[in-house]
């Protein structure tokens, strides 16, 4: 059953900071390891699990993957798109993840730029 896929790949909140993330923009790995504060392992495996369910898709270019919400899964599962566009955005967390995002992008931060972005 896919959908149960989908249900236990909602069902852990690094990968729904992750998610959360991805439907703003497309990422590579390094980008979330900066942004979210967690491992290159910690950030592969959530990303296997997320790909694995059909939630999200990713692009090689060079030596880099990058990582989208795969749109034709909010399509067959709506409230995976009811949940990161309602309940998750007003989550302080994944506001906070935003805001350390966007901070990163202002400093030029990119997978071949690596950037630090300062605690506050």
């Amino acid at each position: 059953m896919h959908v149960v896929e989908v249900v236990k790949a909602l069902g852990d909140v690094t990968r729904l900071r992750i998610l959360n993330l991805l439907q703003r923009e497309t990422l590579c790995v390094c980008d979330l390891e900066e942004v979210l504060k967690i491992s290159q392992s910690n950030a592969s495996r959530h990303l296997a699990k997320l790909r694995q369910a059909g939630l999200i898709t990713g692009d090689k270019q060079a030596q880099w993957v990058y990582y989208r919400v795969e749109e034709a899964s909010l399509q067959r599962y709506p409230f995976v798109r009811d949940l990161l566009t309602g309940e998750l955005a007003k989550e302080p967390t994944c506001q906070k993840d935003e805001a350390r995002l966007k901070k990163y992008r202002e400093l030029g931060g990119s997978c071949e730029r690596m950037v630090h972005i300062p605690e506050e």
